[in-house]
């Protein structure tokens, strides 16, 4: 991808924006989502939540790198991509929590799902 489409459709350099609102902003909202998970909330907040984060994110994009603050476009793409992490992790540790609290009922079938656990009949 061009670094000048990069920037139309972020609003950033790509490795600002990789750095600041992937890696920074990624990890809170990975970690977001996780600490939501382990006290049981509901999904729903994470989203009330990712998008103060993105609005967070995208003020650091202004005051360190004089980039635009107010552009939907630009906060819509940092909250897509916040949100994506933050539900990975919400969902990463309740996959961990379901098949090590419940192991009796429930095993892993991938980092993101569970299943029942099969009975063996013989």
């Amino acid at each position: 991808m061009d670094a000048s489409l990069f920037t139309s459709i972020t609003g950033a350099k790509p490795l600002v924006f990789i750095i600041l609102t992937g890696v920074f902003g990624g990890g809170a909202a990975w970690l977001s989502g996780r600490a939501l998970a382990l006290k049981w909330r509901p999904v729903w907040q994470l989203v009330v939540y990712t998008a103060l984060l993105a609005a967070a994110v995208r003020f650091l994009h202004y005051a360190l790198f004089e980039e635009v603050l107010l552009s939907l476009q630009y906060y819509l793409v940092a909250y897509a991509v916040l949100l994506g992490l933050g539900l990975l992790g919400y969902r990463a540790t309740r996959v961990k929590q379901m098949t090590t609290q419940y192991y009796w009922l429930y095993e892993r079938a991938g980092p993101l799902a569970w299943r029942e656990k099969r009975t063996s009949t013989s």
